[in-house]
């Protein structure tokens, strides 16, 4: 992604530097956002290496220099959240709209508030925590390799 970002520099000086600041941005918010929820979570080395390419592009569309704080330039010039707080608060919003019934049934069916799961009154019931479903998987061992599920193991 980096090596796009480069040549996308020299179309600076041609086109109108505000469509041009929206279309790198657009590309890159993209390739961000693709996936969020498998973002959630996962290791610091990998979200730094996100959050290099989006301040690359913060410098790039704002004409910042390499020692520039970043910050100032994500937050007030390109609007940006850390992609790290940008993860959270994409995922948020998906749960929000899942237990609102704004989202296709195939997402708001498996988000269910604790209190709504189960007959008995919990504790938990007054806090608004997400129950996460019971799934099944199944794990290939090394004497299933004629095919059949012989001794199939589930993880729940």
């Amino acid at each position: 992604m980096h090596f796009t970002l480069i040549n996308c520099s020299p179309v600076s000086s041609d086109a109108r530097r505000r469509i041009w600041q929206q279309l790198v941005q657009s590309f890159v918010a993209c390739r961000l956002d693709y996936c969020n929820a498998l973002l959630y979570d996962i290791s610091g080395g990998l979200i730094q290496r996100l959050q290099s390419v989006q301040n690359a592009t913060a410098r790039l569309v704002t004409g910042g220099r390499r020692r520039d704080h970043i910050t100032p330039l994500l937050r007030q010039v390109v609007h940006w959240l850390p992609v790290r707080q940008r993860t959270d608060f994409k995922l948020a919003v998906l749960v929000y709209k899942s237990l609102h019934g704004l989202t296709p049934p195939y997402l708001s069916d498996d988000c269910q508030l604790v209190k709504e799961v189960g007959r008995r009154h919990l504790m938990s019931s007054d806090i608004y925590m997400c129950a996460m479903p019971r799934t099944q998987s199944w794990t290939a061992t090394a004497e299933q390799s004629s095919g059949r599920p012989q001794g199939a193991k589930y993880h729940i």
